[in-house]
């Protein structure tokens, strides 16, 4: 059974930075893709960032170019989030998934973690 559990989410002021996990297990597939997403409540979950196992190409929403950085350690199985310069409009709770491909649609995701809360306020 594969699971990601996400890690690294809290309070942060404006401006400042965190650094989100998500560690999986049991995946199986030869390549794969890690992708992020947040929701706010009443809003759809929205596609942020992805990474692709193949060849670790990186794929970045415009809400968060420039700002976020997606890197993965095979290693340790696991996916970072780096989030830099963060804004108020950021606050949401972040989900890891795992699909075949890298997408921005939630859908096509097969697994999630349970996510973790971002909140940025002064």
């Amino acid at each position: 059974q594969v699971q990601l559990v996400e890690s690294g989410g809290g309070l942060v002021q404006p401006g400042g930075s965190l650094r989100l996990s998500c560690a999986a297990s049991a995946l199986t597939w030869d390549y794969y893709a890690i992708g992020w997403f947040r929701q706010v409540p009443g809003k759809q979950r929205e596609g942020i960032s992805c990474i692709s196992s193949s060849d670790e190409s990186t794929h970045y929403a415009d809400s968060v170019k420039g700002r976020f950085t997606i890197a993965m350690d095979d290693a340790k199985n696991t996916v970072y989030l780096q989030m830099n310069s963060l804004k108020p409009e950021d606050t949401a709770v972040y989900y890891c998934a795992a699909d075949l491909h890298c997408s921005f649609i939630a859908a096509t995701y097969d697994y999630w973690g349970q996510g973790t809360q971002v909140t940025v306020s002064s």
